[in-house]
């Protein structure tokens, strides 16, 4: 993976570049405001300056033309900013309210691919020129209790992959569910994803799916859960591990969640790792270190060490990091561990409780490393 800071008027560009010389290149950056006094608008405005002339940048350093395939907007008060950013016209499009913590009222992910010009399905699905879709907000809110809309958001994605040829179960590599107010909503994001994955056939003794379930908010303020989700029609069994870490985490199933902790997805040039949400957690279930924030961070970074290493990976082939926090004031100490051991990885600081009280910290990420796997599915 190669690292680059990009300035701009307004905003600073982190990117980490993919390029294979077999296969598609890929890149992703975390794009945020260096203006934290100025309105909304203005911090939006540079922030969008930056990605609008990404593409052409990573063309210029790499010679390769790339596209949008998934962006996700951070905001400080979605309610209000939401309806000030315009429907994407290019690719899959997520907003969140979990504030960026630099002090900014807004950051954006944008993830990059090689020829991947996206094509809209309808209803916030989009697919890539193959065979990879992002499912990104919906075209219209969707009031309901977190039970219901967590029931019909993956209804709906299998029911799309159906229409496909593809399938929940068999094809869908990556979820996210952001859930308002997790301490309460949480417990039927986790009630109705089990009742799904029953009825199709996803349980422990065969495979969940990687996920991150997270506190946050949908500009819609009657929305209790938003949903978004990366499917690839083209991958097969043999393409797919499920990656456990089982000597520093336990298995979700042992406290009543489906949810894998990490897949790792192998295409002809390379191997693509999910990380899910990862807390600071031991292979019994309990949390290491309560109340200590910083001793939490050491041990969420060594667990997703742990799953990046199963997966043939390490953190310098990680894309970018999505750190969540439920307490704004934890923000300094995790920004300087941050900066410490992975300053140059693309990443975000938001506040966005954790869906178990006594987690202070939480992370994603995503890893790309190349390799020649032995996969049929060239990328």
């Amino acid at each position: 993976m190669t690292y680059l800071t990009i300035h701009s008027e307004g905003a600073e560009c982190r990117l980490a570049l993919f390029l294979s010389p077999e296969g598609r290149g890929e890149a992703h950056a975390i794009i945020r405001s260096t203006l934290p006094c100025e309105p909304f608008q203005r911090q939006l405005e540079c922030v969008r300056e930056a990605a609008g002339t990404l593409a052409d940048k990573v063309k210029d350093l790499t010679g390769r033309a790339m596209a949008p395939v998934f962006r996700r907007y951070f905001l400080s008060d979605p309610t209000n900013q939401a309806p000030l950013i315009e429907t994407s016209a290019d690719c899959a499009q997520s907003i969140v309210g979990q504030s960026p913590l630099d002090g900014t009222k807004v950051a954006e992910w944008v993830w990059l691919q090689e020829e991947g010009k996206c094509e809209n399905l309808g209803d916030g699905l989009w697919r890539n020129g193959s065979s990879q879709l992002w499912q990104g907000d919906c075209s219209e809110a969707q009031p309901g209790d977190s039970y219901m809309l967590t029931e019909k958001a993956l209804d709906r994605m299998d029911k799309a992959l159906e229409g496909l040829g593809g399938s929940l179960a068999d094809h869908c590599m990556r979820t996210w569910f952001v859930v308002r107010d997790v301490d309460s909503n949480y417990k039927g994001v986790v009630a109705a994803r089990n009742d799904v994955f029953d009825r199709i056939g996803l349980a422990y003794d065969t495979h969940f799916i990687a996920s991150t379930g997270i506190g946050g908010f949908s500009p819609e303020p009657r929305q209790t859960v938003a949903f978004n989700a990366f499917a690839d029609l083209r991958l097969e069994e043999d393409d797919i591990t499920y990656l456990k870490g089982s000597t520093h985490l336990n298995p979700t199933a042992e406290y009543g969640v489906a949810f894998e902790r990490a897949t790792a997805t192998d295409y002809a040039d390379r191997r693509e790792v999910f990380v899910s949400g990862t807390a600071s957690i031991d292979n019994r279930g309990c949390i290491v270190a309560p109340g200590d924030i910083e001793a939490q961070t050491d041990r969420m970074l060594e667990n997703i060490g742990v799953l990046l290493a199963e997966g043939g990976c390490g953190f310098e082939d990680v894309a970018h990091l999505i750190v969540y926090l439920r307490d704004a004031a934890d923000h300094a100490v995790v920004e300087r561990i941050f900066a410490e051991r992975l300053p140059e990885v693309p990443r975000v600081i938001v506040l966005a409780p954790v869906c178990r009280p006594g987690w202070l910290i939480e992370t994603e990420c995503m890893a790309v490393k190349g390799m020649k796997t032995g996969s049929k599915v060239k990328y």
